[in-house]
Formats: C-alpha cells, structure tokens, sequence
C-alpha cells in the first residue's frame, strides 16, 4: 500500500510519501518522498489555491499512490485563518479527487497516537518518531513534511489494524 500524506497550512503544505514492505520477514514502512509546497506570499489568495492544486496534482501524478491521507481541520479561535486553512484543504480534497483517489482524513489526536502513542505529542517528538519508524538517518524536514509523512503513517496503521480485525471474524 502506498499513501500520500497531506499536511495543509496557509503558508506551507507538507506532502509525503510512504509505503508498507511487507515482503520481508516482518512488515517495514518505506519513504519514498516527502516536500512542501511554499506558498508564494505576494500571489492573489486564488493563485496560492492554484499553485497548491497543480504541486499537489503532480505530486500524485508521479507517485502513482494507492490512497490519500489528510488531516481534519482542528477548531482554530482565529476564525479567518480557519477559513483559510479550510480553503487549502478543499483544493488538496479536489487535487485527490481529481486523481480519483480514496481519501481518508484523521484528526490530529488520532495521528499523534498512531504514531508516538500519545495524542498530544509535541511536533518535535512526532518528528522524531516518524525518522525512527521510517528509518531516516535525519528528523525530516520541513516539520510539515514530517506531519504529512505521519498521516501517512497513520492510514497504513489504521489500514493494517482494520485488515487484521477483518481476518479475526
């Protein structure tokens, strides 16, 4: 299985890549890629949208994966960067559907757990444990490819276990 994780923000939007192994002795998950899209801040609020529909668009195009993962929008007090961040999140929904991909989407609790094993983890230990499960030699980064990286994670978690729940009946 191979998923594309997608971390949306307003300025950056990290993408990664990763893929289950399961052909050795015991099942191992793989980086294939990982980036961010940096939103050029002197384009109009459409052109930002634009350019995160044709990155993210590509990006897919090129890794060919089997499902997207992205994560929920979490409540924000700011209402107008809530609005924003919705919007980001939109275009990467379309660039999926585009693709016609299944999408899977996870709210930030939820990957946390999937990943350190406690849901309010600190991005630097999410970091961290993405490079140890991944077997990066370096923490990645941007920490947005790193979070994309981890939703990622988090749907071939989420995947395996319901397999397994499945196998059980």
């Amino acid at each position: 299985m191979r998923v594309f994780g997608i971390d949306c923000g307003t300025e950056i939007t990290g993408f990664g890549v990763v893929e289950s192994d399961d052909t050795g002795r015991a099942p191992r998950l793989v980086c294939k890629a990982m980036g961010a899209i940096r939103l050029k801040k002197k384009l109009s609020t459409a052109e930002r949208l634009l350019q995160v529909f044709q990155e993210l668009g590509a990006e897919m195009e090129r890794w060919k994966p089997d499902a997207v993962a992205i994560e929920e929008v979490f409540y924000s007090v700011n209402a107008k960067s809530a609005l924003k961040l919705g919007q980001v999140r939109g275009v990467a929904l379309l660039a999926a559907a585009t693709q016609g991909l299944p999408v899977a989407e996870y709210a930030p609790l939820t990957i946390k757990s999937s990943v350190v094993g406690y849901g309010l983890a600190k991005k630097e230990q999410v970091q961290f444990m993405v490079a140890r499960l991944l077997e990066l030699a370096e923490v990645p980064e941007p920490a947005d490819a790193a979070d994309a990286l981890a939703i990622a994670i988090c749907h071939i978690h989420t995947a395996q276990t319901l397999a397994l729940q499945g196998a059980g009946r």
